[in-house]
């Protein structure tokens, strides 16, 4: 499960961790949020140290698309049924405040990137309302946005009924642009660690822990995907969506516009040139299959149903690489960006981007920057004050009541499920993995690269049972979206302790 994106690339290494240092701003986490939050405030003159358990781009941002839009499939046409145009708006001032950063950026880093005319688009004709009601959001919002017919749409081996045009989108390397932002940011003088994990923050005095000791900050910024701090319940107000990709060498022509379905199952499509993307031409990315994490039947089936429609409609496509990202979305719809409470203004995060971090994160970046400098309201883009100030709306706590509902049941059948199974087990095929109960507690058994491991399935955030994923051989939680590899070790997610490794006994 290897992005594409990250081959052949020489990542940063930064500098040895050192306990107790004392920066303005320490920023936690080493994807598009934390390194632009950083290299603006770098660039303001603060001295700024950025860590992350793992390296750059590690997760979410090293493994999307590549898709750098405006249009975003029927995200618009959603926000505008529970929103005022107002907040349509912007919204979508933010994220072309953050597109036209993250390409002025690039240009002058020297990462290439292409433009292409970025289509939302109905499969069947039953979709075809949803590409009428995403081209009048858009419209409403400012996108010169064009509606095309079937027989008007450029020509795709793929079924298109319909579908909304927006000109000049980006595709990029992700992992390019962030590799040259942490470059940007070491030559600036700023701080790099990887492989340190943060474990709590304190607002008093300004501190992250971590798994190599403390360091001490005026302002803390928490750029992990969902918070790492229950402050303020955004794991509650949030849900986490796993969703998949495919990179093919394809023969002969592939399209030049880029696409993403309106109706299900979802269907991303988008060129991949030597321009703006590893590998050469000929290249297509494919993804969807999107689900909550730690819902899903089989995460492998997923990535294989991808891989079938894509040979399907493209014939000879030739599989070289798979992967999967995880992303929030927040219940209001909008992402959460600012001050944390009760971190007495020391302590900001972001989350919630629903899969269009690529802009939404320069974006969150600008408002953090703001903030931190103490930039007046008056100076600040409207699009700030707009979001920064937007009312909860009745539909906004109904789906924070279905998704609440959701996790309970999780919870339950979790616990449930693992009573119905005591171990011993017999020894898991390899790639899988069973839950089972052991005097009381769940646990968790799989075989990955010949190894047969035991570790307590109950999540270290709040007690969920865990799910075996069959693609990444992950343990994943269904109430919160923490993911932790077959040993235990955590990887994403509000928890910040990994799982306890156990002895295996019999057949266990």
């Amino acid at each position: 499960m290897t992005p594409l994106w990250k081959l052949e690339k020489s990542l940063p290494t930064g500098s040895p961790f050192e306990e107790g240092a004392r920066h303005d701003v320490v920023v936690v986490g080493a994807g598009i949020t934390g390194l632009t939050t950083a290299v603006m405030l770098t660039r303001a003159g603060l001295d700024v140290a950025v860590i992350d358990a793992g390296g750059i781009a590690e997760l979410a941002t090293g493994a999307n698309t590549g898709k750098l839009s405006l249009l975003q499939g029927s995200r618009l046409a959603t926000i505008r049924r529970h929103h005022p145009a107002s907040l349509v708006r912007a919204y979508v001032d933010a994220n072309r405040s953050g597109m036209e950063w993250l390409t002025a950026f690039a240009e002058s880093a020297d990462v290439p990137f292409t433009r292409h005319t970025d289509h939302s688009y109905a499969q069947g004709p039953d979709g075809a309302g949803d590409v009428r009601d995403q081209h009048d959001a858009a419209r409403e919002a400012g996108l010169p946005t064009r509606m095309l017919a079937a027989t008007t749409v450029p020509s795709t081996p793929f079924p298109v009924a319909a579908a909304v045009a927006l000109d000049d989108q980006i595709a990029i390397d992700p992992v390019a642009v962030t590799v040259a932002l942490a470059h940007e940011l070491l030559s600036a003088g700023g701080t790099l660690h990887i492989g340190v994990r943060a474990t709590g923050t304190r607002a008093l005095p300004g501190r992250v822990d971590t798994t190599a000791g403390a360091i001490f900050a005026d302002h803390i910024v928490l750029a992990t995907g969902t918070p790492i701090t229950d402050r303020g319940l955004y794991f509650a107000k949030t849900h986490g969506l796993r969703s998949y990709c495919v990179s093919f060498r394809v023969p002969g022509d592939v399209p030049t516009g880029m696409f993403l379905s309106v109706d299900g199952p979802t269907r991303s499509v988008r060129p991949v040139s030597a321009a703006d993307g590893p590998g050469g031409e000929g290249q297509l990315v494919v993804g969807g299959n999107g689900h909550p994490v730690g819902r899903s039947d089989s995460e492998k089936a997923a990535v294989d149903d991808l891989v079938a429609w894509t040979q399907l409609h493209f014939p000879g496509a030739e599989e070289t690489h798979r992967w999967s990202a995880q992303d929030y979305e927040s219940h209001n719809l909008i992402p959460f960006v600012g001050a944390m409470p009760r971190g007495l203004g020391r302590i900001r995060f972001a989350t919630g981007y629903a899969k269009w971090g690529l802009s939404n994160a320069p974006a969150a970046a600008q408002r953090l920057t703001a903030e931190i400098l103490g930039t007046p309201w008056r100076d600040r883009p409207t699009w700030m004050t707009t979001i920064g100030t937007r009312m909860t709306m009745p539909a906004d706590l109904g789906r924070g009541a279905v998704e609440g509902g959701k996790v309970a049941a999780a919870l339950a059948g979790g616990w449930a499920d693992a009573e119905s199974r005591s171990v011993p087990v017999a020894k898991p095929v390899e790639g899988e993995g069973v839950v089972a109960n052991r005097g009381g507690r769940p646990v968790g058994v799989s075989t990955v690269h010949g190894v047969t491991r035991a570790v307590g399935a109950v999540c270290t955030h709040m007690g969920g049972v865990l799910e075996w994923n069959d693609a990444e051989c992950t343990w994943d939680c269904p109430l919160h979206a923490s993911r932790f590899a077959a040993d235990g070790t955590r990887i994403e997610g509000p928890a910040v302790k990994d799982l306890s490794r156990l002895p295996r006994s019999g057949r266990e």
